[in-house]
């Protein structure tokens, strides 16, 4: 960094340094009153991050900043989270100076901004909100893998041209498991197997056999059978990763929190763990809903300049949190009598069912906020609840029409 442009920040912080992480090497520097700015490479192996700690620690630092970078920060956040208060940093934040990127200027340029205080720490969770998460995000990456593998499935008896999914609502029901089994087994009579088509289906016994008619090769049979194998694999992770975070929503008393969560229409047990899991259940790290939902990314983004308004379109938040608050939204508009299934209908016509569903997320997720806060239970308000607000609203709008004719008009109660 150029010496003669240095921007020059009042102190705010006495000590700290600042590390620019990468997968092998940590960089830091330290800078403050008492003591010479210095900046020193280490590996990032656990022995050298411990040396680091201690020339820290020498050196009396009290605050160290660092870029999120992947998960290469979480092994020194590891070492160094009892000792020091450290202030985790979206990479986009940092906006280095013009001029020559070394690691160096990195590590002097976040140490700058750290004493200065001018960083925005990200939040992180405490240690058994951060197991949650590791729980629920490899169970959910579980699951996306169970649904690749029954595409695959779809896939493979397409080219033997058997058009089951044609004729059967979902290829992972009982009709259509017990078809594919007997298949696997080598079955080729399709009387028997039409023989599990029930009165229910809404496809005739003629239609299901024609669906059935088709070239299955031992080739087809064997990849049928190695994804079956896989499919029952993951099912048994799954089994054992919901066991564990059963046991560990006990043990971390975050059980009552989860069960407070499913009182809001649309959201279940898994959903609520893993709203859990994300956002914790001390609402004190946020300092109101709105900053909540910003941090999500779940409220539209304020983008104007020069009086003119741009995209408003929703923020960079918590990508998992998201698609579960889209998930539980969507849920909730299933729901009868609700205020949530209400605003969706509301919205839809007017702002399309994408937008919609977000609104409703971003209700869910304020609730929640209120719900871990105040420690009650979600109240429902009903479908009536919009109505009623929409026709305060139309009965005070023409009063004010009224007036503004010329006509006296008492108030309504």
């Amino acid at each position: 960094m150029d010496t003669k442009n240095e921007v020059v920040f009042e102190q705010v912080i006495e000590r700290g340094c600042g590390i620019d992480v990468h997968k092998k090497v940590l960089v830091a520097t330290i800078k403050g009153s008492g003591i010479k700015e210095e900046t020193r490479s280490f590996d990032s192996f656990t022995s050298s991050i411990e040396l680091m700690r201690d020339w820290l620690l020498e050196n009396k630092i009290t605050h160290i900043a660092m870029e999120s970078t992947g998960v290469y920060w979480k092994p020194v956040f590891n070492v160094l989270e009892e000792y020091f208060e450290i202030i985790l940093v979206n990479a986009r934040h940092i906006k280095n100076v013009p001029g020559h990127k070394t690691d160096k200027k990195d590590s002097r340029w976040i140490s700058k901004l750290l004493i200065s205080g001018l960083l925005k720490g990200s939040f992180i969770p405490p240690r058994p909100i951060r197991e949650l998460r590791d729980l629920t995000r490899y169970r959910r990456k579980i699951v996306g893998q169970i649904a690749s593998e029954k595409n695959r499935i779809h896939k493979i008896l397409e080219d033997a041209n058997i058009k089951l999914s044609s004729v059967v609502s979902n290829m992972s029901g009982a009709t259509s498991s017990k078809i594919i089994e007997q298949m696997i087994a080598g079955e080729e009579d399709i009387e028997k197997l039409i023989a599990y088509h029930h009165s229910k289906m809404q496809a005739s016994k003629d239609d299901l056999r024609e669906a059935l008619k088709g070239f299955l090769t031992d080739h087809h049979r064997f990849l049928l059978r190695m994804v079956r194998i896989s499919i029952q694999s993951k099912e048994s992770l799954i089994g054992q990763l919901e066991k564990e975070i059963d046991q560990h929503l006990e043990r971390n008393k975050l059980k009552a929190s989860v069960e407070l969560l499913q009182s809001i229409p649309g959201v279940g047990k898994d959903g609520a763990t893993e709203i859990i899991a994300e956002i914790g259940n001390d609402m004190s790290q946020f300092p109101n809903e709105q900053h909540l939902a910003s941090w999500a990314g779940m409220c539209p983004g304020n983008n104007e300049s020069a009086g003119k308004k741009k995209s408003g379109r929703i923020t960079h938040g918590n990508n998992y949190l998201k698609v579960v608050l889209v998930q539980c939204g969507w849920a909730a508009t299933r729901t009868k009598g609700t205020y949530l299934r209400s605003k969706y209908d509301s919205l839809a016509g007017r702002r399309g069912k994408k937008r919609a569903l977000i609104a409703v997320g971003h209700k869910i997720l304020i609730a929640t906020y209120f719900i871990l806060k105040n420690q009650m239970a979600y109240k429902e308000l009903g479908n009536e609840f919009l109505e009623n607000k929409k026709k305060d609203k139309q009965i005070l709008h023409h009063l004010r029409r009224l007036r503004e004719l010329g006509i006296e008009v008492g108030e309504v109660a």
